[in-house]
């Protein structure tokens, strides 16, 4: 069959007919099953077989594709290859010379259509029917504007800085003092500690307080340039043993190496934390007029974490007697004596020793501050520290020259937000400052923009 192409329609006159793509009167070119599948057009209501006046090209070559499709969705249902262009689909028949070429689309294969006969395995890609896979989600989308920006800014900016000020004055009102007793300056009284042939080594240093301290003082001890976030340092640890585990007391994590066993017994506590524990002692004394110190009592219970305390380390069971339960362990390289001697007071020695407990929670950065003891008040009509000349008596054991470290010690009290802070106070301000600047900022540029525009003339 040769197709001839109607010539190209005139605006004036009716557009011809297009010529069946089918002749009717030779039925014998489509296979019987392609009778039955033939579809219908919405439009006009006819078979295939008989062209519908107003359709296009493009509808012509849908209805081919469509046609298509279903031989071969019905070949892949039954397990058989599909034919081509309406033949048998066991058979691979060239296609008729008339008829129009068409594109094979695999996604339509896949995700549309009629379901397959029964005993069939249809393969489909298609979603479920559901609102969060078809994306039919209710959704809410902010128009901005300057009626709802310009509102946000401003009070942003309101909240923001009274808070700010707030933090900062109260940050302010903290009483604080810094002690660096590290001894490196000649005219230190401490210098004379850092040879170590001098042991125990004993040093005084004298300070004066301006202004009183109320309420509790916590004093600390820092360091500096101590890494204790080094990854081995901090893993160099057994919490088995630590919480009293029997088996893990005389057995050592090898984690605590080269801390695990020291003269062919083992190290309790092991790793590389507890042996460089901190061992300075501080004693604090109050000079009156008559130049006699008066001690300032300090307080060792309480200064670490309940948890800690009550969970996390334990000492070994056994007896009343402490020093059996560690029997058959050593103490660390560094320490001046076992565990079992850190305190006279049972329910702070072992394990479970607040100075101990403190130590092992390790730091984040490199120069940090612990909490030593604590200071209580005693009565609201005096101070806790009042003004005037103190001494502080330290013994040197802790040497940090070697690695060029630094020791101080602070003297500190509290507030509702902790200790002194002062730049979470002008964050707040420095935020609350800004945000208001360009609250401002774009609401002069939205009324000058906005008036221009609404008398500007537009012109081409």
């Amino acid at each position: 069959m040769i197709r001839v192409r109607p010539p190209f329609p005139s605006p004036f006159s009716p557009p011809p007919l297009s010529p069946p793509l089918v002749p009717p009167s030779s039925p014998s070119s489509l296979s019987p099953s392609l009778w039955r599948l033939q579809p219908t057009f919405a439009s006009c209501q006819r078979p295939l077989a008989e062209e519908c006046p107003a359709s296009s090209a493009l509808q012509r070559r849908r209805l081919w594709r469509w046609r298509r499709w279903r031989q071969r969705r019905r070949g892949s249902c039954q397990g058989q290859p599909a034919g081509s262009l309406g033949g048998p689909p066991a058979s691979r028949e060239a296609v008729p010379r008339g008829s129009m070429a068409m594109n094979y689309n695999a996604k339509d294969e896949v995700d549309g259509g009629p379901p397959c006969a029964p005993g069939g395995t249809a393969k489909t890609r298609r979603p479920d029917n559901t609102a969060f896979k078809q994306q039919r989600l209710p959704a809410w989308q902010p128009i901005l504007t300057a009626g709802t920006v310009l509102p946000i800014f401003f009070i942003i900016g309101l909240i923001f800085i009274p808070i700010g000020i707030g933090i900062f004055v109260t940050s302010n009102n903290i009483r604080e003092i810094e002690i660096d007793y590290t001894g490196t300056e000649p005219s230190s009284p401490c210098n004379k500690c850092l040879s170590p042939d001098v042991t125990p080594c004993i040093c005084t240093i004298n300070f004066t307080l301006e202004k009183s301290f109320e309420g509790n003082v916590f004093m600390y001890y820092g360091l500096s340039n101590f890494y204790q976030n080094h990854r081995r340092y901090v893993k160099s640890r057994d919490d088995s043993q630590l919480n009293g585990d029997s088996s893990a007391l005389l057995n050592p994590s090898k984690e605590c190496e080269p801390y695990r066993r020291n003269e062919d017994k083992p190290i309790a506590p092991c790793g590389a934390i507890a042996n460089s524990m901190f061992n300075d002692t501080l004693e604090l004394f109050l000079i009156g007029n008559d130049s006699y110190p008066v001690p300032i009592t300090l307080k060792k219970k309480g200064i670490a974490w309940w948890t800690d305390k009550n969970v996390k380390f334990r000492n070994p069971p056994g007896g009343d007697n402490l020093e059996e339960r560690f029997k058959g362990t050593t103490k660390p390289v560094n320490w001046l004596k076992p565990v079992y001697m850190l305190d006279s007071d049972p329910d702070n020695n072992g394990f479970i020793n607040e100075d101990f407990i403190v130590w092992m929670r390790t730091a984040a950065l490199p120069t940090f501050r612990k909490l030593y003891r604590l200071i209580e008040r005693k009565s609201d009509l005096h101070p806790t520290l009042p003004a005037g000349r103190y001494s502080l008596n330290i013994t040197y054991n802790y040497p940090v020259h070697y690695f060029d470290g630094r020791k101080r010690m602070i003297l500190s009290t509290i507030s509702w937000m902790g200790g002194k802070n002062p730049f979470l106070g002008i964050a707040y301000i420095a935020v609350g400052s800004i945000s208001f600047l360009l609250g401002v900022v774009l609401l002069v540029i939205n009324h000058k923009y906005r008036n221009s525009s609404n008398t500007a003339d537009i012109t081409i």
